[in-house]
């Protein structure tokens, strides 16, 4: 005889639902909106900002003008430390006597719970690369990870290599760390040439007569030997098949700016920044090809957004990356630009290799689902609780 399982109480903290979206934001909204739809689930409260929200799309309009002035004052290390510190305060004050509710944190960082915690861990760059992260976010880090990992009755991490890397270099039993793979939208699909023209001609683009790269531009992405390999090319390859890079513009960017510049002028290069997700999808489906030689991921959501839109990959033979990619992808060495540029010919000339990583592609991306995270996350709130599922035993 089965035991049905009391329901639970779930509080989601909602920063990381912040425009404009990237991994963490969309790992964040996926989650809140499959945990509104979620049996177990009794009861959902989201903290954004400095106050209750009623949903996930309330969250993302009162996170705006938050992260618009975080952008504008000096001083940026000490304000975000003081609005981190008064956001605990209020966060605290506002959950008191909500023992019976668990805390959910999507990125990284756990204020004091009234009760059991669970914290989600996406990478640890910034302990490999503190080079490329702004200051602000390094003192952030440091100053709050600790206590996050001390406070957590559980945590999440997004990939096994990160799970083991928590549990190597910053010392976390692996049985309180359980693995959860991000998902992929369905809407991330193949398309047809006709399907995706009158997106693809908005931006000048023809279907699959170019080489897409989807990130955030800032160092870790890599963009910066990208865009080299690419440049060494033959140049029948450049004209056939530019590279267009599709992300908000991030930090550090100085070097990646004097390699695109000229690049640009000749019309090798092109970007389009941020783009609205309904034109993402088209312009994924719509390309020749799809390049992303990160230094270090903690997952690397563009590799399977790119497999499942049907097109061929090359990535990194770094961090996540394989274990996202499967057998699917062209691996490379990130750092060796003349490995890139053997790797990117391949991947726009070899006809065969690419109409087989296509249908691997397709393949692999299938076992990824936001159903399948939601369901697993659920799953580690039962492990976070105790095997009854209260909060109160727990707590």
């Amino acid at each position: 005889m089965t035991t049905k399982l009391p329901p639970m109480k779930i509080i989601l903290l909602a920063d990381a639902i912040n425009p404009p979206l990237t991994g963490i934001g969309h790992y964040a909204l996926r989650l809140a909106r499959g945990l509104r739809q979620h049996p177990d689930v009794e009861a959902l409260r989201f903290f954004a900002g400095y106050r209750w929200v009623e949903d996930a799309e309330q969250a993302l309009t009162t996170n705006q003008p938050i992260a618009a002035i975080r952008k504008r004052v000096p001083l940026r290390t000490l304000a975000a430390l003081t609005y981190s510190v008064l956001q605990r305060q209020l966060f605290r004050q506002l959950s008191r006597g909500m023992k019976d509710h668990l805390t959910h944190s999507p990125n990284y960082i756990l204020p004091p719970c009234p009760g059991p915690a669970v914290a989600t861990f996406h990478d640890l760059s910034h302990l490999h690369y503190p080079q490329h992260h702004p200051r602000d976010r390094i003192a952030y880090l440091n100053r709050w990870l600790p206590g996050s990992i001390q406070r957590a009755t559980q945590l999440i991490t997004v990939s096994e290599f990160v799970r083991q890397e928590v549990h190597t270099l910053l010392g976390v039993p692996l049985e309180k760390i359980t693995c959860v793979y991000n998902g992929v939208a369905p809407d991330f699909h193949p398309r047809s040439a006709a399907q995706t023209a009158a997106t693809l001609a908005r931006y000048g683009l023809e279907p699959g007569r170019y080489l897409l790269s989807v990130a955030t531009l800032e160092p870790r992405k890599n963009l910066d030997r990208l865009a080299q390999a690419h440049n060494r090319l033959p140049a029948e390859l450049r004209q056939n098949w530019p590279l267009v890079l599709i992300g908000a513009s991030g930090w550090l960017t100085e070097s990646l700016e004097h390699t695109l510049a000229p690049l640009e002028q000749r019309g090798q290069v092109r970007r389009l920044g941020y783009t609205p997700q309904d034109d993402l999808h088209c312009l994924y489906a719509g390309a020749g090809a799809f390049a992303y030689p990160s230094l270090y991921e903690g997952f690397g959501l563009p590799v399977l957004e790119a497999m499942c839109s049907g097109i061929p990959v090359l990535t990194s033979s770094r961090s996540s990356l394989p274990e996202v990619a499967g057998d699917a992808a062209l691996l490379i060495d990130p750092e060796d630009v003349d490995a890139i540029t053997a790797g990117l010919e391949r991947l726009l000339t070899d006809t065969a290799w690419r109409t087989a990583a296509v249908a691997r592609g397709l393949q692999q991306s299938s076992r990824f689902s936001w159903t399948r995270c939601v369901e697993e996350t659920v799953a580690v709130y039962r492990k976070a609780l105790g095997s009854n599922g209260s909060a109160g035993s727990a707590a």
